[in-house]
């Protein structure tokens, strides 16, 4: 055995060097992990807005024109309801 400051004595597997590598280095590694999972949730938000967006323009596009025969239907007989008064 050497008479080095580091140990490098095996303990379950990994060195002490390696293990506190590890417990140095972790934090770093969470913080990036969380700032990349928020931003794929962001992406996933963007995403299913967008669809939604999509879906409600495709629909709205459908049943337009029948939304304005039955808007002025009911603007006709309002006004032929006020007109009778």
């Amino acid at each position: 055995m050497s008479n080095s400051p580091v140990s490098t004595k095996k303990q379950k597997g990994i060195s002490i060097i390696q293990y506190a590598c590890i417990a140095v280095l972790s934090p770093f590694k969470s913080r990036n992990s969380i700032k990349s999972q928020k931003g794929v949730t962001m992406i996933e938000y963007a995403l299913i807005a967008a669809l939604i967006t999509i879906v409600v323009l495709v629909t709205l596009q459908a049943i337009g024109p029948q939304l304005n025969t039955t808007f002025n239907s009911i603007l006709t007989a309002i006004t032929n309801a006020n007109s009778s008064s």
